[in-house]
């Protein structure tokens, strides 16, 4: 199994993601297939895809979705109207009603399979935005637990900080208590003697 890329994003990946993206959406393809797509090309997963799509690519193109949104609606109205026409130039150029009646049937059916095959990428698109709210609230979840541990580093830090602190001090304390001692010891071992002109000399020089 080809191991997936999970490097950084470049402005060149973004590029693909949004015009494979918008391709779809303009043909009355899903988003899914869109990611998956991408995911070929790429060499990372559908649901980098589809995380990267939503959580930061989306919102530069939103123009160009509303654009692609619109350009899908015309196309299909034009389907419609072209079915339209056909079965009424077909009606008007025979006067067989059971053609005419053949024709309604056949239309209807290839109508009937566009409304199922919108059905269909309804039902994907309501499963996608699923997923993506089971991932934003397990991304929330892991955030809330990251901030919590945080704190606690940082409080353990503080504590810590403070005891190294003290330590340092009772340090000092005990280096400066220790060369008063030993000043007290040397004079206490000073040895004098009362030289000739009455001053004090010390013997241990």
């Amino acid at each position: 199994m080809a191991v997936k890329r999970q490097d950084a994003w470049t402005p060149d990946d973004d590029m693909i993601l949004a015009e494979v993206t918008l391709r779809h959406i303009r043909e009355g393809g899903t988003q899914l297939s869109a990611f998956e797509e991408v995911a070929e090309k790429l060499g990372r997963t559908p649901a980098a895809c589809g995380f990267r799509w939503n959580s930061t690519v989306r919102k530069k193109y939103e123009a160009a979705i509303q654009i692609a949104k619109s350009q899908r609606q015309k196309r299909l109205q034009e389907r419609n109207r072209s079915y339209s026409f056909r079965m009424k130039t077909e009606e008007e150029g025979s006067g067989d009603a059971l053609y005419s009646i053949d024709n309604i049937i056949r239309f209807l059916r290839q109508y009937k399979n566009e409304v199922n095959e919108l059905k269909r990428q309804q039902k994907q698109l309501e499963k996608e935005l699923e997923e993506k709210e089971l991932l934003l609230k397990n991304l929330e979840t892991e955030n809330s637990q990251m901030k919590a541990h945080l704190e606690h580093v940082q409080s353990d830090y503080r504590l810590v900080n403070d005891d190294y602190r003290t330590l340092v001090q009772i340090m000092e304390r005990a280096r400066k208590m220790a060369l008063l001692n030993e000043e007290d010891e040397a004079l206490n071992k000073a040895k004098f003697r009362m030289e000739e002109n009455g001053n004090l000399e010390r013997l241990d020089k």
